[in-house]
């Protein structure tokens, strides 16, 4: 049997052609994609989200961007042992919201939360610890800072979970309740204290607040 030798120009002409009808296949395949593969599937299949869906401007977040401030506890039991010292309260109030330590009568600059079993002690918002020290008279105290101006301690912890410039998030464990020589008489309890634009508040008046609310 005879071979026949090809010409010089045949072989690139079979390849260019190969090139070509490969190109046009995919844009073909490409253009029936784009056509039909996403749209809806009238047989019952899936279905999938159109532009028009997820342009939409009155479409409702999913996660709320509000944010509470929550009590520095979860336990149920916990109720409050000595108020907050309020200037404008009637005077049984005030009385009530004294301390007495040393000889001496002093206003209760937070609020004592007490509780019959040693409780968790949380974060009342997500921020940064300042501070973490013991003290003979106040017990272990943390300090915590918090956006809008906002800045928690927590005093007369029995244990301590963080450490200073630890990042926190909402309902964190800082600690858990302990005593304190200043007001012994409470036996377990927490002092917690809230300083709103570097005054210090009555923390009972900011639970569930916005913080864009303040």
């Amino acid at each position: 049997m005879t071979k026949r030798k090809l010409k010089p120009f045949v072989v690139p002409m079979m390849y260019t052609i190969s090139v070509i009808m490969f190109v046009f296949s995919m844009y073909f395949i490409q253009k029936y994609v784009g056509t039909t593969g996403f749209e809806g599937d009238t047989t019952g299949g899936t279905e999938y989200v159109d532009q028009d869906i997820t342009n939409r401007e009155d479409q409702v977040p999913v996660v709320s961007t509000d944010i509470l401030i929550s009590k520095p506890y979860l336990d149920e039991a916990v109720t409050i042992g000595k108020d907050y010292y309020d200037y404008q309260a009637d005077t049984e109030s005030q009385e009530k919201a004294i301390i007495y330590y040393g000889d001496t009568y002093m206003q209760n600059s937070g609020v004592d939360y007490i509780a019959e079993k040693t409780f968790d002690v949380v974060s009342i918002l997500e921020g940064t610890v300042t501070s973490v020290k013991e003290d003979d008279i106040l017990g272990n105290i943390v300090e915590v800072r918090h956006d809008n101006d906002i800045i928690s301690v927590y005093q007369s912890l029995s244990e301590v979970s963080v450490k200073e410039n630890d990042k926190l998030l909402q309902g964190q464990v800082i600690g858990k309740s302990g005593t304190s020589n200043i007001n012994s008489d409470l036996g377990n309890h927490l002092h917690f204290e809230l300083y709103y634009q570097g005054k210090v508040v009555n923390p009972e008046d900011y639970y569930n607040k916005n913080l864009k609310d303040l």
